[in-house]
C-alpha cells in the first residue's frame, strides 16, 4: 500500500494543471508526503491543503483515549462501508502526486521502489476526504489490486489513477459510476528501484505499521 509519496509542485502550480483555484492561505509541505503530513488535494474546485490520513480514534485496555492513527488507504472494495460511505458519496478528490513509492526486500532492509508516469510529471490519485476535530480536513488515498497492471511486479495493490478524462467523473458522478473508476491502471509506468531506505523517516514507520480500511 502506498505510504510515502512525492509532490514537489506548489499550489499554483497544481491549481492551474487541473484548472482548479487556488485555495486560501498558504500551504506548507514537505515533498516527501507521509501518513500525518500536510499534502494537497483537488476538491470542491479548489487546491486545499489537508492532513494524508483521517484519524482513527483508538482507545486502551482500560479505556483511555489513546494518539489517533492516520487511516491514510481506502481500499476500494470498502468504499461503501460505514467508514467510508459519507465521504465516498458526497467528498471525493483528487490526489496530485508526482512519484509514489513501495517497501521492497526483507524486513529491516527494505528498500524504496518509485513509481511514476514516463509520459506525464503529475499523476491524480482517487481520493476522499472528510472534516475532523483532529486534523481538521484529512483524506485518504484509493487503493485497488494491481492486477494486469506495470506495478504488480512491486505490490498487489496500487493507488486508483485517473485519466484526465475520468478526473472530473471521479469528482461529481454518483457513487456506482465513481466505483467503476476503480480500477488497475493499464497505462505505462517507470519503475526506479533504489537503495533508499525505506523507514529513514523515523524507525519503525515501515509498511508493515500501514493503516488502511
Amino acid at each position: 500500500m502506498c505510504n510515502l509519496y512525492r509532490m514537489t509542485k506548489n499550489a499554483s502550480e497544481v491549481a492551474a494543471w487541473f484548472g482548479a483555484v487556488e485555495g486560501a492561505g498558504g500551504a506548507n509541505f514537505a515533498a516527501e508526503v507521509y501518513p500525518g503530513y500536510t499534502g494537497l488535494v483537488v476538491a470542491d474546485g479548489a487546491v486545499r491543503a489537508m492532513t494524508w490520513g483521517v484519524p482513527l480514534v483508538l482507545k486502551g485496555k482500560q479505556g483511555q483515549p489513546l494518539k489517533p492513527k492516520p487511516v491514510n488507504n481506502a481500499r476500494s472494495d470498502k468504499l461503501g462501508t460505514g467508514f467510508w460511505r459519507a465521504s465516498f458519496a458526497a467528498r471525493r478528490c483528487l490526489i496530485p502526486l508526482e512519484q509514489w513509492a513501495e517497501a521492497e526486500g526483507p524486513k529491516g532492509r527494505m528498500t524504496r521502489t518509485w513509481m511514476s508516469s514516463p509520459e506525464s510529471p503529475l499523476l491524480a490519485a482517487a481520493g476522499v476526504w472528510q472534516p475532523t476535530d483532529t486534523w481538521g480536513a484529512s483524506y485518504a488515498m484509493v487503493m485497488t489490486d494491481s492486477a494486469g497492471a506495470a506495478s504488480e511486479s512491486v505490490h498487489d495493490r496500487m493507488p486508483v489513477l485517473l485519466a484526465p478524462d475520468d478526473q472530473q467523473l471521479w469528482l461529481t458522478a454518483p457513487p456506482s459510476e465513481a466505483l467503476e473508476l476503480c480500477r488497475a491502471w493499464t497505462g505505462p509506468l517507470a519503475i526506479a528501484r533504489t537503495d533508499e531506505g525505506w523507514a529513514r523517516r523515523k524507525a519503525g514507520q515501515g509498511p508493515e505499521n500501514e493503516t488502511i480500511f
